[in-house]
């Protein structure tokens, strides 16, 4: 029992399912929750993937998929993926901070939404919703294994109210990520491998820039690395 309340939470705070009635009254914590993150992003994976069960294939069926994955989860990693690029501008770690925080986007903050979102539709056309199961998985993961690297940037703020999710919820993160992603089939030693780079550029990008993770580098490492798992198997299967 505990552990599907802690399924359900992380399906709560990953998407805008309502299933916040399901939750027991007792104060959960989100950092023990997060084994299940990759389990919610499968869940997400497949029901953005509908258009392509019903048969819609192609680039309408790929944009179809990727509009249902952005409203299915309020664009909340996509904010932050914008946030975090933009922080590109600052010239140091207190400026960065301050300009993720900043409600407005900025040219680098359009740009990387505008490439991610391109090479995700490019990517969906060629490929199947075992493929968009796997990247959603694999994305969530991400998240879990970013916040187990680094420390809260800041003492408020999103990451810092989660906690540190214990090397056991990270571990569980990272076998259940890579474990749905290698069931994909052909191309999934590559989409792992894609995925963990990513992932690991935005840890060390972010460790550099600002000393640690935020919720907007949480959510930026979930985008890349799903981006980049879903690029690694159109490659694969186009190639």
């Amino acid at each position: 029992m505990r552990r599907l309340e802690q399924l359900t939470l992380a399906l709560v705070f990953l998407t805008r399912l309502p299933l916040a009635r399901f939750l027991p009254p007792r104060l959960m914590s989100l950092a023990h929750s997060t084994w299940a993150f990759p389990l919610a992003g499968a869940l997400i994976g497949a029901i953005s993937a509908l258009p392509l069960m019903l048969g819609v294939t192609g680039f309408l069926g790929a944009v179809l998929c990727v509009t249902i994955a952005v409203w299915l989860t309020a664009a909340l990693h996509e904010d932050a993926l914008a946030d975090f690029a933009d922080a590109a501008g600052g010239q140091d770690r207190d400026a960065r901070l301050t300009i993720m925080r900043d409600s407005r986007i900025g040219s680098f903050g359009v740009m990387a939404l505008m490439l991610t979102t391109v090479l995700r539709i490019a990517a969906v056309t060629s490929l199947s919703p075992l493929h968009l199961i796997a990247a959603a998985a694999g994305g969530r993961a991400a998240i879990v294994l970013t916040m187990g690297a680094l420390v809260p940037a800041r003492a408020d703020g999103l990451a810092a109210a989660a906690g540190a999710p214990g090397w056991k919820n990270v571990g569980a993160a990272a076998i259940l990520g890579a474990g749905v992603i290698l069931i994909a089939g052909e191309g999934a030693g590559l989409a792992l491998i894609a995925g963990l780079a990513a992932t690991a550029l935005v840890i060390r990008q972010a460790r550099i820039w600002l000393g640690g993770q935020t919720g907007d580098v949480l959510g930026a490492a979930s985008v890349l690395a799903e981006t980049a798992i879903l690029t690694a198997f159109a490659l694969i299967l186009q190639g």
